[in-house]
């Protein structure tokens, strides 16, 4: 039972106040020995005799009717309107309505912001069959550590001007999320485009022939010389959509998992800790850790499983 903090009595209070009254006391006392009006005491006594305990329990301080509410059909009214991309002020003027009215049904209906008017992106889902078919390319900017920070200590003033950044690198296979990543000193078209040729080893050394490779429009993979090493892969180089990174999800989903338990999992003194930290979490997420999106199955065991029922593939 939730009673309010400055409730006198509770039900069972109420009850013994009320059955103090039945029996014969006057009902001014008993008023006054509990705390409350003759009045408020007087209306449980009544609730009491009309509907027995139930009378006595916390009710809703809501009006029962609302003669002032306004209509159903003029508040389908404003929804159409507002559907149609009118702003809050345009349909108060219109209909003559008060704005915080106007305001309020929209946000009741969930069209207070414009965006809540267009219709939800659908979620497209897919996973490549095999292999190498398709692998996805991120960057992720970290900064550099010279001590100890506020992610952990807490206190922000304590900053460190010019410690600079370092970039995560990462590559993600779709098919089997097996995932090899590197910490390279920035994100310019040469670390890209070295980056690139050792995880296409990395994951040809595994049974995974690189086939088609996604990243975003950054300058490093647009860049001429990433093309190249692309083109002598002879792989095709598939560009997300500008601003929609979900394009891109599965890099971008196993970045948020590098940063959660690897990058800020625990206290590092110095940037050269945290980059040595990395093959042991890229070992554990590729050999051990389970994936729910391939069957709760770590990638590499999903990457065993389709290279040797891949006919013509490495074993």
């Amino acid at each position: 039972m939730n009673v309010h903090k400055n409730a006198p009595l509770t039900p069972e209070g109420r009850e013994r106040a009320v059955r103090r009254v039945l029996e014969g006391e006057g009902a001014a006392a008993v008023a006054r020995a509990v705390g409350i009006s003759r009045e408020r005491l007087s209306e449980w006594v009544r609730r009491w005799r009309e509907e027995g305990a139930a009378g006595l329990q916390d009710r809703s301080s809501r009006p029962l009717r609302f003669p002032r509410k306004l209509h159903r059909a003029r508040e389908r009214q404003i929804v159409r309107l507002r559907r149609q991309r009118w702003s809050t002020p345009r349909i108060a003027e219109q209909l003559k309505l008060p704005l915080s009215t106007v305001g309020g049904i929209c946000r009741r209906h969930g069209l207070g912001r414009l965006k809540q008017l267009e219709p939800a992106t659908a979620v497209i889902r897919y996973q490549w069959s095999k292999p190498g078919e398709m692998v996805h390319l991120d960057t992720k900017k970290l900064a550099r550590i010279e001590r100890i920070g506020h992610r952990i200590h807490g206190d922000r003033s304590r900053s460190i001007e010019g410690a600079g950044w370092e970039f995560l690198h990462v590559c993600v296979d779709d098919a089997t999320r097996v995932s090899y990543a590197e910490v390279l000193p920035n994100e310019r078209k040469e670390s890209c485009a070295a980056f690139l040729v050792r995880a296409i080893a990395w994951l040809e050394a595994r049974g995974a022939k690189v086939e088609r490779i996604m990243t975003d429009n950054g300058s490093g993979y647009r860049s001429k010389l990433f093309r190249r090493v692309v083109q002598a892969h002879r792989a095709r180089h598939i560009f997300t959509r500008p601003y929609t990174p979900r394009t891109n999800g599965k890099a971008e989903r196993f970045i948020q998992t590098c940063k959660r338990d690897w990058a800020y999992a625990r206290p590092y003194r110095r940037s050269q800790a945290r980059t040595a930290a990395l093959a042991a979490f890229l070992h554990f997420y590729n050999c051990h850790r389970p994936h729910w999106g391939i069957g709760r199955k770590p990638p590499q065991l999903r990457l065993s499983e389709l290279v040797n029922n891949v006919p013509g593939s490495n074993t």
